[in-house]
């Protein structure tokens, strides 16, 4: 685990640089794809970047609202970079609202933005799961094989790393379905992003199994598997909508 970056005086926080390094090439190449869903590169840009900085001070708002006793005796802390003093569900929350409220005013097309954004989505995973790599979170079980990796005092299922690399096998079937449309129904306005949902649910229902920090609801059945059902099965119905509200009328 890398969780700080010391170059000379610079302490740098690996998870968090990940994420950055993440986002920023997932936008770039969505971007660089917008055309291919009828979409603008600066107007995506806008709309990431607005969304992005609402979405830091909801959540910072969102975390102060839940826990004023810290921000009263020391006010200033509400300007720290210590992004232990986020509220993620807060900050998602926002950050999707600012989102729907720009594209509304922009009159963007709700399912060809979110194929245009996809490739962003995917990238982003790449490093959001190599940021849990550096600083140890969503750690795997015990395990006896060849490549567990030692941590909190046992060798553990490297979790992080099958996530990422199910995510750059993600994005390479995303790479190839936005070139070659190899499935017509992913060329329907809305696919690739229903279609990249399913996937994404489908290999968190496989590595969440070797998950040791998951919460547990009952049986075994972990909260995690029961949204990744909900959103697979949620895409899947999605993506028959779709072919069915294209279908040829006859």
């Amino acid at each position: 685990m890398l969780p700080i970056l010391q170059i000379g005086p610079l302490a740098l926080q690996v998870p968090g640089l990940f994420i950055i390094i993440g986002i920023w090439l997932g936008l770039s190449l969505s971007e660089h794809l917008a055309t291919r869903f009828h979409s603008n590169a600066s107007t995506l840009y806008n709309l990431t970047f607005i969304s992005l900085i609402a979405g830091l001070i909801g959540a910072r708002l969102s975390f102060a609202a839940q826990h004023s006793a810290a921000f009263v005796d020391a006010p200033l802390n509400i300007f720290s970079l210590n992004p232990g003093l986020l509220d993620p569900v807060g900050g998602v929350a926002i950050g999707l609202l600012t989102a729907l409220v720009f594209g509304n005013r922009q009159k963007l097309h709700l399912f060809h933005t979110l194929d245009a954004l996809t490739p962003m989505l995917a990238v982003t995973m790449i490093g959001f799961h190599l940021a849990n790599f550096a600083s140890g979170k969503a750690f795997g079980t015990q395990t006896s094989l060849p490549w567990g990796i030692h941590l909190w005092g046992l060798d553990r299922h490297p979790v992080q790393i099958y996530d990422s690399i199910l995510s750059i096998l993600i994005l390479g079937w995303l790479w190839y379905h936005t070139r070659e449309k190899a499935n017509p129904a992913l060329g329907l306005p809305g696919g690739i992003f229903w279609g990249f949902l399913s996937i994404s649910a489908t290999a968190r229902l496989f590595t969440e199994a070797f998950r040791g920090d998951s919460v547990l609801v009952v049986n075994n059945l972990r909260i995690a598997q029961i949204l990744a059902w909900i959103l697979l099965a949620l895409s899947l119905y999605m993506q028959l909508r779709l072919e069915k509200a294209h279908a040829p009328q006859g």
